[in-house]
């Protein structure tokens, strides 16, 4: 499952060799936030890491999944109806097997509210 397009949008992406940064517009009435919480939205810690893998995936073209994560760090929440803006910013190599060591931030006009460091392969 996808949350692009629908849980959010990305207005802009620059990718270059190794790196990409892209800014996201996020769906501040999406229907995860009915849940995730009634009147105080917060965008899960699981849609960071997602939007965070699907950029990746645009940036060298091809379906990943995650096979390691040695650092997940929640910072700050995401309120979409304070500020549905948020900046993505990955760093990442591409090994000759094929893994994808990658490095990632997540952060609106206020903090960083995630930071990333870990391994994906080719789907």
């Amino acid at each position: 499952m996808t949350l692009l397009n629908d849980f959010f949008i990305i207005n802009s992406i620059t990718s270059n060799e190794g790196s990409a940064k892209a800014t996201l517009e996020l769906n501040a009435m999406h229907k995860i936030f009915e849940g995730h919480f009634p009147g105080q939205p917060v965008v899960p810690g699981v849609c960071m890491m997602q939007m965070i893998k699907e950029i990746l995936e645009i940036s060298i073209g091809k379906e990943t999944r995650l096979k390691k994560a040695d650092h997940l760090k929640f910072l700050s929440v995401i309120n979409p109806e304070m500020n549905n803006i948020a900046n993505a910013d990955l760093k990442y190599t591409i090994e000759a097997t094929g893994e994808i060591n990658l490095t990632a931030t997540l952060s609106n006009s206020t903090a960083t509210c995630f930071k990333f460091r870990g391994m994906f392969i080719p789907a």
